[in-house]
């Protein structure tokens, strides 16, 4: 009876194993599909690239309605399966103000002096050519900027790094290889603007790990983009 007791306890833990090896890896499935459709058929970050330079109202509301809000909600739905634990993220308070007030600034002395190097260095990549030339525009550009940011924050930060454990992946490694595919997406920006969205990526990543607020990072990155294209107009 001993015997066949453990021979049916082994006969469980493999099961046990295998039930987790197949959800670790259709995690890493549901990453991988969700990283691909998202910013590499057609690149969010390459759109965004593209409507600077043919600059609309019109594409940036059609970005807006066709891509960036469905995108965002496909990835809120799929965390809302495990809605009790992550719902405390998407809950707005004033832990985001607070990350907010602390992290923009960090960026903005990051990106500047990265700017400043690159000048010294090799030319700046021409990102950015075109700006609104109105108020009207100024503000879809800007409403864009911050959909962008919440579409990024949202995987990179939010999914990747609160899958973490269902990943077999410990905090670090989590941050790494988050950061790492946040950069990759940036990688069109030049050698300075790459290292940037690495610092960045990293800087972004640790403060959700600490302080689990996705609107304060969200706004945060949000308002440095749109800081880049009151600078590139102040040219």
């Amino acid at each position: 009876m001993i015997l066949n007791y453990n021979k049916g306890s082994w006969k469980t833990q493999v099961n046990i194993n295998m039930q987790n090896k197949n959800r670790n890896m259709s995690i890493y499935l549901e990453a991988l599909i969700l990283y691909i459709i998202l910013f590499f058929s057609g690149s969010a970050a390459g759109r965004t690239l593209q409507a600077a330079i043919l600059f609309s109202i019109s594409s940036q509301i059609l970005e807006i309605l066709l891509f960036f809000i469905p995108s965002i909600a496909v990835i809120w739905y799929i965390l809302a399966r495990n809605w009790k634990t992550e719902r405390r993220v998407i809950k707005p308070g004033k832990k985001d103000l607070i990350v907010c007030l602390i992290s923009f600034p960090i960026l903005l002395i990051i990106g500047a002096i990265m700017g400043i190097i690159s000048t010294f260095t090799v030319p700046a990549a021409q990102t950015m050519p075109f700006s609104p030339s109105d108020i009207s525009g100024w503000i879809f550009l800007s409403f864009s900027c911050i959909c962008l940011a919440y579409l990024e924050e949202s995987f990179f930060r939010f999914f990747l790094l609160s899958k973490r454990n269902e990943m077999g992946m410990n905090a670090a490694a989590a941050l790494l290889v988050s950061t790492a595919l946040f950069s990759l997406c940036h990688i069109y920006l030049g050698p300075f603007g790459f290292l940037n969205s690495v610092i960045a990526g990293l800087i972004l990543g640790f403060i959700f790990l600490k302080s689990g607020s996705l609107h304060g990072i969200a706004i945060t990155h949000g308002l440095y983009n749109i800081t880049a294209y009151v600078i590139n107009a102040l040219k």
